[in-house]
Formats: structure tokens, sequence, C-alpha cells
């Protein structure tokens, strides 16, 4: 079963960040499928390290839109991107080293945290964007 599923309310009416944002379930769901399915390690680093890499992608995207189009709370959206991705990188180092192992509380954080993201933080840019023109 998903841990998360695309539906319309969260699209954005922006076509890039919408196919982002389902790529991002997509990986969290292959997460998911691989935690629960006991793969090993070498595996969810893998499934990991793209769910890590994609999202760098996808916030670079959305900055990128952010600086082109004169965004006001670009820095606070932005400085919400960093804290997420410090806190995925450190997890990501101790996986790695061993230190720690993917779990449901792992898991059910970064659904709630990409839920919350897309449907409040995200929600409040689409119509500014949309206004110039983004679509």
């Amino acid at each position: 079963m998903a841990l998360m599923t695309w539906t319309d309310k969260y699209a954005t009416g922006i076509a890039s960040i919408d196919n982002q944002h389902k790529k991002l379930i997509e990986l969290l769901n292959q997460l998911q499928d691989a935690m629960l399915a006991g793969s090993g390690n070498d595996a969810i680093a893998k499934i990991l390290d793209g769910l890590v890499q994609y999202t760098v992608t996808h916030f670079a995207h959305e900055e990128k839109l952010f600086a082109a189009h004169g965004y006001i709370e670009a820095a606070n959206h932005k400085a919400e991107h960093e804290k997420l991705a410090k806190k995925v990188a450190e997890f990501q180092r101790e996986f790695k080293a061993g230190k720690t192992k993917l779990s449901v509380t792992v898991m059910n954080f970064l659904r709630d945290w990409l839920n919350s993201h897309i449907l409040v933080t995200d929600m409040k840019y689409a119509p500014f964007l949309k206004a110039k023109g983004v679509s």
C-alpha cells in the first residue's frame, strides 16, 4: 500500500511543479516499499539517494522560479527547504554509516513533511506564480 497517493488536492496548477511533486511521492513510495519488503541496505540507500537528489533538484527549480518572478516569500520558503535538506542529509549519513535504520517513524516524517509542504507552503506561491504567467 502506498504511503502517499497523488490526488488533485496536491495540484498547484503549475505543470513542472506538479510533475515534480508526483515524482517525489513516487520515490517516497518506492522507499516505503523497499523498507517493507526487507530490501537490503544497499537497495534502500540507492532509493534514498535518488529521493535526496531529486528533492534538491525540485527545491532548486522552485527557487529559480521565485528568483525569476520576485516572489516575496522566497527567503522563508528557501529556509524551509534548507531545514529539510539538512535533516535528510543527516539521516542519510547515519543510515550509510549503519548508525540508524529506515523506520516507520522516518517514513511518516517524510510523508507528513511533504504533505504539509505541498498543501500549505507551496500553495502559497502557486497563485503568485500563476499570476506571473507560470503554468
